[in-house]
């Protein structure tokens, strides 16, 4: 969418590896193609799919809504899935080392050519759906979606489809003439359409001005026909639809416009994705502006269940290398906050442009920044998401300028050749795919830091003036005594290093726009756990530990101090063990690893075990009034609920859009079938006012949604 103003060895190559070639079959678990709940090993690569490759004219949309010369860049161009199959067989983008597509939402969207202030728009993006059990015909049939699922999966590539459940298509509210006015289809039956919908499956709220999370989640983006997903036909309908896909052999998807839709439906959707026969790793996109904080990004990030496109990363590197406007320190600020406010920051998706901004490259300018931002980007934490063209050095500022036609294949750009190096390390070396980060030298200009896994290190020097070397003095490291290769093989202007016995880098000059990446690896004996994924899921539910030494004979998994052993271990391999999630207390917990020989790991924190299947109820409480400062919160008797404690409970409550105050609701994921008691509160800062009477009563229902409505007490 849019942004809403939105081996052991002291060599270079430390592993035999050879680059451009994609990884072996035998791949250890968590770097294989098979593992759809953890994508820290990979990089993943954007494609705007009509702006990628036209593989297969036949399929190009008629009339109006192509646009032959390309001039038009708000209409089809032809891209397609026979495209991007056809830069996987010719090595393009495994040459790249690219582990993951992330592919347009691949649904049927409307045929209908829209006018927007004198220019012709088509569905050409993906975004304005009408049938999310059919394919877009632009990018080709089932079988051809088929065929690169097993195209990409036979080259180690992961596909990761857009999915938007937030809206159809654009409509009016009062004219039921213009485009296709949102329609909705069932695998070709008509649903509703906005201006004809006696089931309200659309919110009929007008569009929103932004000004509150409220306002985006109940309102319209602009004037794209607003999901309700407080509908039990709607709940079914998408649940449904992801399935179609998840049974297809999808490995991941991102989903649009989080932050305008309740959390409490995404959270339960999410869940149901993890309970499924193919659960997958899944991100969200909530944008955020140059400099913008939000708690409710944290929060969504950390309570959802679902990960987030790492906004605050993106613009931080953008002002640090494209604009200039902020320093290497202020880079380190932001890795470091954020590292404190994200729960699971290793599954937070990093990038430097996408879709919804400006080209990093300016038209004219160095390549330099672009190149030190994507080395940047494949060595820190997270998931690292290339934009398709950035290694072209392809320029435009704004929609549509931004999207414009792949220019170029050429593997010999630095940019190309700088990925190349770097994305297989993600797979060799687990600092980088895993580890901790640690800032070992900053100044204005200059940023070294180093990722550390066990044994394993990464040490990375950037210096971004491009007309200043810098003496670099009192460098410490984690890397054991031996002189150090440039990874980059000097390719951006790195050198060699040597570090002592006591970690203690000898004296060197860091070249002006030089930047260098040195390694080492070794094979871990201690088991050392990485990553819990999904993070989030209800007793029965397999999940997937990666990390390493966990040695080849089972040993034990705990959730807290519940242990997990025999036939509910599903595999147990020296880097990724399958586990299924016991019967214990819901809520937050740890997950650790003992070994068959009685070693014990360090713990994953924050692992949230559910209840049970979730459902979507919306909870109202009439008569609520507040003083000025104050806002309505909700507890009850489950973790989901916040289990009576108010430090969880949820909210703020809303009370404009769907009820006005003083009517409070709020949209909460509850256990399925479960029997309900709560409560709700009044806080202003610490001040907390429970409400008096017995304990709310109600009983969730077994699937779909649900409503509660009661009057505030005294």
């Amino acid at each position: 969418m849019r942004p809403y103003s939105k081996l052991l060895t002291t060599t270079a190559l430390s592993f035999s590896l050879v680059l451009g070639m994609a990884m072996p079959a035998s791949a250890a678990p968590d770097t294989s193609v098979s593992n759809k709940l953890n994508y820290s090993t990979d990089v993943i690569y954007q494609i705007v799919t009509d702006r990628f490759v036209d593989g297969n004219t036949a399929n190009n949309p008629a009339g109006a809504a192509f646009s032959a010369n390309k001039s038009n860049l708000k209409l089809y161009f032809g891209g397609d899935w026979q495209g991007i199959i056809n830069k996987i067989n010719d090595g393009y983008l495994t040459g790249m080392g690219v582990t993951a597509i992330w592919i347009s939402q691949p649904v049927e969207n409307i045929t209908s050519v829209i006018n927007y202030s004198g220019v012709n728009n088509a569905a050409y993006h993906g975004y304005w759906a009408r049938d999310f059990k059919k394919t877009n015909a632009a990018f080709g049939s089932f079988s051809d979606f088929q065929n690169l699922i097993t195209t990409a999966h036979a080259n180690n590539i992961k596909v990761i489809i857009d999915f938007a459940p937030n809206h159809t298509s654009p409509a009016s509210s009062t004219d039921a003439s213009f485009a296709e006015n949102g329609a909705l289809y069932n695998n070709g039956t008509l649903l509703a359409k906005y201006g004809s919908d006696p089931n309200n499956l659309f919110h009929h709220n007008g569009g929103t001005d932004f000004s509150t999370i409220e306002d985006g989640i109940y309102r319209n983006l602009y004037d794209l026909a607003d999901i309700n997903q407080n509908n039990t036909a709607i709940d079914t309908y998408f649940k449904e639809a992801i399935q179609l896909w998840l049974n297809m052999g999808v490995d991941g998807i991102r989903f649009d416009a989080v932050k305008h839709m309740p959390e409490g439906w995404q959270k339960s959707y999410v869940s149901s994705i993890y309970s499924s026969a193919n659960p997958v790793f899944t991100f969200g996109e909530w944008f955020l502006g140059v400099d913008e904080i939000s708690s409710e990004n944290i929060k969504f990030a950390n309570n959802s269940g679902m990960h987030l496109l790492d906004f605050a990363y993106a613009q931080e590197v953008r002002e640090v290398f494209k604009d200039k406007t902020e320093t290497m320190v202020d880079l380190n600020t932001i890795l470091s906050s954020t590292a404190s406010s994200y729960n699971y920051l290793n599954n937070m998706v990093t990038f430097i442009d996408n879709h919804d901004m400006d080209r990093f490259q300016v038209a004219g300018a160095s390549t330099r920044p672009t190149e030190q931002a994507l080395a940047l980007t494949l060595t820190s934490r997270g998931v690292p998401a290339i934009y398709y063209g950035t290694e072209q050095y392809m320029t435009g500022v704004g929609d549509p300028n931004n999207r414009a036609m792949m220019t170029g294949f050429n593997t010999n750009t630095n940019a190309y050749k700088l990925i190349q190096a770097l994305a297989p390390l993600r797979k060799s070396n687990p600092a980088i795919a895993y580890g901790s980060t640690t800032q070992r030298w900053v100044n204005d200009d200059v940023f070294i830091f180093e990722r550390k896994f066990g044994k394993n290190v990464a040490l990375v020097a950037i210096n971004r003036n491009p007309s200043l070397s810098y003496p670099i003095t009192g460098l410490l490291s984690s890397l054991p005594a031996g002189t150090y290769t440039d990874v980059l093989g000097g390719l951006l202007g790195g050198n060699s290093i040597t570090a002592s016995s006591t970690g203690a880098v000898t004296n060197f000059t860091l070249a002006a726009g030089g930047t260098a990446v040195w390694q080492y690896t070794a094979a871990e004996t201690t088991p050392t756990l990485a990553n819990v994924g999904p993070t989030m899921g209800k007793p029965g539910n397999t999940v997937t530990i990666d990390g390493r030494g966990f040695g080849t004979g089972a040993g034990t998994v705990y959730f807290g101090t519940t242990a997990v052993s025999g036939s509910n271990i599903v595999s147990w391999e020296d880097s990724q063990i399958k586990v299924k999630i016991p019967s214990v207390a819901a809520g937050n917990t740890a997950v650790s690893v003992k070994t068959a020989a009685n070693v014990t790991s360090n713990s994953f924190s924050n692992f949230k075990v559910l209840t049970a299947e979730q459902v979507t109820v919306r909870f109202k409480v009439n008569n609520a009034t507040t003083a000025l400062g104050t806002n309505v919160y909700l507890t009850g008797n489950v973790a989901e609920l916040g289990s009576w404690t108010p430090a969880s409970a949820l909210g703020p409550l809303y009370n404009v859009v769907e009820a006005a105050y003083p009517t409070w609701y709020f949209d909460v994921s509850v256990p399925a079938g479960a029997s309900l008691q709560f409560k709700f509160l009044k806080v202003n800062g610490s001040s907390v006012t429970w409400e008096g009477g017995n304990n709310h009563t109600y009983t969730a229902p077994s699937s779909g949604v649900g409503s509660v409505t009661v009057d505030w007490q005294n």
